[in-house]
């Protein structure tokens, strides 16, 4: 291991110090291996974004609405059933809405992956 320990995975902070086997950060109180930090480092965590049922959505996969959806602005309802075609995913999810879409009828808005199923 280097002379320099590794930043604090939870609050990101440099002030690491050796308590025994585990790594601790005395800013937020996290304690940790030095082996999952190692492992860490080298693979990034990827968020993996999923539908009401389970399964993982990519981009450009065509989802299915499964309940009724109240628009808000636009004085409508979006029908169980309705087939959205060539989903973005949005890393940085607003208020749980992971979906951006262009849904017929309605133009282009987000959903949240949790009122929608993937298409088969």
């Amino acid at each position: 291991m280097s002379d320099q320990l590794p930043a604090c995975p939870e609050c990101h902070e440099e002030y690491t110090y050796e308590s025994g086997a585990l790594l601790v950060c005395p800013m937020c109180g996290h304690e940790w291996s030095p082996e999952v930090a190692v492992e860490t480092e080298a693979t990034p965590a990827v968020a993996v974004i999923r539908d009401a049922v389970g399964n993982v959505l990519t981009d450009g996969d065509t989802v299915t609405v499964v309940r009724d959806l109240k628009v808000k602005g636009a004085g409508g309802v979006i029908k169980v059933g309705t087939k959205v075609t060539d989903i973005r995913l949005l890393e940085d999810a607003v208020d749980g809405h992971d979906i951006d879409a262009r849904v017929p009828g309605f133009g282009n808005m987000q959903l949240k992956s949790s009122v929608v199923k993937k298409a088969t």
